[in-house]
């Protein structure tokens, strides 16, 4: 039974300076204290940190530098991600890097954090990767996760381990440890989910099982998560179902082609996704204007209902 174990590292991100030395020091912590550990990630954006300025053409500096510590530790290594610059438009971009030091896939977000994340373009291309004689395993980012269809894509395509860097640190981040614990068990894969501190994140990672099951849920401090998975707990539970019970896997795919899923077809129409108005950042002006807009509705209501005739109220 092939076990194979991963670190994720929760660690603190600063806007302002370059967090790089920091990750190559938590890197020879991390396999100082576990020799044992075969990959490792960061959070979404660890290292640069948040703002759009610090995008930069790829390959770089950052990228080669961590390919050395790969190839120094003989491990994976996935370093979270950066803004990339690719002539006039800016991803939001993840790498993968093998035991050899080898930069093997790179993806680029599906799905940029609209309103918010402003600036950056979305990705077209889904990121699956071999593990040789362990697993398939595929790569998310952030805001991704909340488009079902994204992890069932990867899924679909042999994914049996989702890595997931995110940068979360608004108040839905209770919302999203229930995503990951569904996605996983829908999916039936497990789902390594890193979260960042300070201007990195909340904190508060997550890791969770095939059968949905919490395996460390990190607070808000800084914190090493090395953990030895059973990849063969996913294919058990996608050949005998989650708890031996339901078999979503197949049922999908036993459904794929039956017309059921017509909404993803090209050229139908979804009048009422039409109608939800354009994807725009709420403001407290738009707020008042509405409030205005009521308030003097409601006062020529009260004066048509007053009004005698006679000029007197």
């Amino acid at each position: 039974m092939r076990q194979f174990a991963i670190a994720g590292i929760q660690m603190k991100v600063s806007a302002v300076t370059s967090n790089v030395e920091m990750m190559k020091l938590k890197i020879d912590i991390t396999m100082n204290l576990y020799p044992w550990i075969e990959m490792i990630m960061f959070s979404e954006l660890c290292a640069f940190g948040p703002l759009t300025h610090t995008a930069q053409a790829i390959p770089n500096d950052f990228e080669r530098e961590m390919q050395a510590k790969a190839k120094q530790y003989g491990i994976w290594l996935l370093p979270g991600s950066i803004f990339e610059k690719s002539e006039d438009k800016i991803y939001n971009t993840a790498s993968v890097i093998n035991p050899q030091g080898e930069v093997i896939k790179r993806y680029r977000k599906m799905f940029p954090f609209y309103p918010y994340e402003t600036g950056v373009t979305p990705g077209t291309e889904y990121c699956v990767f071999e593990v040789p004689n362990v697993a398939t395993f595929g790569v998310s980012i952030c805001y991704d996760m909340w488009f079902p269809e994204t992890v069932r894509t990867l899924v679909s395509m042999g994914a049996e381990v989702i890595m997931h860097p995110t940068l979360s640190g608004t108040i839905d981040r209770e919302i999203e440890l229930s995503i990951v614990r569904a996605m996983a068990s829908i999916n039936q894969c497990y789902f390594f989910d890193m979260n960042g501190l300070d201007t990195g994140g909340c904190g508060r990672s997550i890791v969770c099982g095939p059968d949905g099951r919490v395996l460390h849920q990190s607070e808000g401090t800084e914190e090493i998560v090395p953990l030895e998975l059973n990849i063969e707990r996913a294919k058990r539970s996608r050949e005998l179902g989650i708890l031996r019970l339901g078999q979503p896997l197949k049922s999908f795919r036993d459904h794929i082609h039956s017309g059921i899923f017509n909404i993803y077809q090209p050229n139908v129409e979804t009048p009422y996704l039409d109608s939800l108005g354009p994807l725009i950042k709420p403001t407290r002006l738009d707020k008042i204007a509405e409030l205005t807009i009521k308030e003097n509705q409601l006062e020529q209501e009260v004066a048509t209902t007053h009004y005698k005739g006679d000029g007197t109220i």
